[in-house]
């Protein structure tokens, strides 16, 4: 196998600094936590989108427009939020989804149990939209927590089964047989994102002397 030279200088850069696996899958630097991310959020939209209407990514939430909303609840303009769907739990209830992949061996998780650590961030999730949305765009709001080991908060396994039956219903396909085509494309995704998370290239672009981070993944 040929490995480039970029590849040998981020082991060894990886080796030298002390960087682990955990690092890794922490470090913003790269892009690679938002790649994450996304690619969770563009699964899913497109999945909805099959069983929805007027589905959008990231959607801007209106105006508060001096709504009295509880402390801790972000009101600044041009706020959005990851999915908007409307049909979803309701025949015309509009549903904004929010995504967040969180790394359970990080330090601000590690001294937690993995029930307690799903639930602190659909709880900040919660704090920071969920008034907003109920009382501004009169819509409902689910928080969608997964880790990066593949398991998912509440909120998530409620959705993906929600959104199993309704794929199955509109598809012919059993309940059985869509919730595991989600849970796996779910798990293949997450696994592909860690992969680039751990191996990408995070180093400076010699040819051009730039400091730009470079996405490339080997």
């Amino acid at each position: 196998a040929v490995v480039s030279t970029q590849s040998r200088e981020a082991v060894v850069s990886t080796q030298s600094t002390g960087t682990s696996s955990c690092h890794s899958m922490s470090c913003k630097r790269g892009g690679f936590v938002a790649v994450r991310h996304d690619c969770v959020r563009d699964f899913l939209t497109a999945e909805l989108d099959k069983v929805c209407y007027d589905t959008k990514a990231e959607p801007h939430l209106l105006e508060v427009r001096g709504a009295k909303l509880p402390p801790g609840t972000i009101t600044e303009d041009g706020a959005r939020l990851d999915i908007r769907t409307r049909g979803f739990w309701g025949p015309m209830d509009c549903t904004y989804f929010d995504v967040r992949v969180f790394n359970p061996r990080a330090q601000s998780n590690e001294t937690q149990d993995i029930p307690q650590t799903y639930a602190k961030h659909e709880e900040g999730k919660k704090k920071n939209y969920l008034h907003r949305i109920l009382e501004v765009e009169k819509a409902s709001f689910t928080p969608l927590v997964m880790s990066t080991t593949g398991g998912l908060g509440q909120e998530f396994s409620r959705t993906l089964k929600q959104l199993a039956d309704k794929k199955s219903r509109k598809t012919g396909y059993t309940y059985q047989e869509c919730i595991r085509y989600l849970r796996v494309r779910l798990s293949f995704s997450m696994v592909r994102s860690i992969t680039c998370s751990i191996r990408g290239y995070r180093g400076r672009n010699k040819n051009d002397g730039s400091s730009s981070d470079l996405y490339h993944t080997y």
